[in-house]
């Protein structure tokens, strides 16, 4: 009767505390019912050979009983025929039945109450194990979505950290950027010095240039009038 014990450990356990503790929740679903299978097996066999011995107590039971009843109709057949030696016989050996009758009574009874419990315990075990059976389908889907979950939190931070990436990137670029916008403000910067500088150089020559054609001009007026 070990397996009634170990039977009753199994069911008593919980098992989602079981399935925490597992590394693959759906190879542990499996295992589990598995278990369950082979014990359900044994219990079964268990049931068959206690459900054999009630019968075997009862057709005891009902023999003695039988052979009770017999005794008692040939001890009146005796009376009937005026021989109560006989019936005396027949009378004592009905007593001893009827003792072999309590003692098989209370096997039967004891067999009959086994057979029950057993039945029992096999109903339950068959209840549990459709109920599994069911209930598995939905454990190893919740299972397979806290794999996707799993994964897309991996790919979740995957993307985090190509935005920081990108993130960096686009402050180097503003960096390079700026630096560029800095060259190219002090290449205007410096180009400006030297086109005023060129300008006033042009001015100053314009002038000089002015003054030797107004220069040349009043001479010319003057070679006029000294005609």
């Amino acid at each position: 009767m070990s397996i009634l014990k170990r039977f009753k450990d199994i069911m008593s356990s919980n098992i989602n505390a079981l399935l925490d503790k597992a590394e693959d929740p759906e190879k542990m679903i499996d295992q589990y019912l598995r278990n369950l299978d082979k014990d359900l097996r044994e219990v079964k066999s268990e049931t068959a050979t206690i459900m054999a011995e009630e019968k075997r107590a009862k057709r005891e039971l009902q023999e003695c009983q039988s052979e009770v009843n017999k005794m008692e109709s040939y001890a009146m057949k005796a009376l009937e025929a005026e021989n109560e030696d006989d019936a005396r016989k027949f009378l004592e050996r009905k007593q001893q039945l009827e003792t072999k009758l309590a003692e098989l009574q209370k096997t039967a009874e004891i067999a009959q109450a086994n057979t029950t419990q057993m039945r029992q315990m096999h109903d339950k075990l068959v209840n549990d194990v459709q109920e599994l059976e069911s209930r598995r389908a939905m454990l190893k889907g919740k299972a397979a979505v806290a794999k996707t979950q799993a994964r897309m939190n991996e790919i979740g931070a995957s993307a985090k950290g190509a935005n920081a990436s990108i993130s960096d990137f686009d402050r180097l670029e503003q960096k390079i950027n700026q630096s560029l916008d800095e060259a190219n403000a002090m290449a205007e910067l410096n180009q400006g010095d030297s086109n005023e500088v060129e300008n006033l150089t042009a001015k100053y020559d314009q002038t000089n240039n002015d003054v030797e054609n107004e220069l040349a001009a009043l001479k010319a007026r003057m070679a006029e009038k000294d005609e």
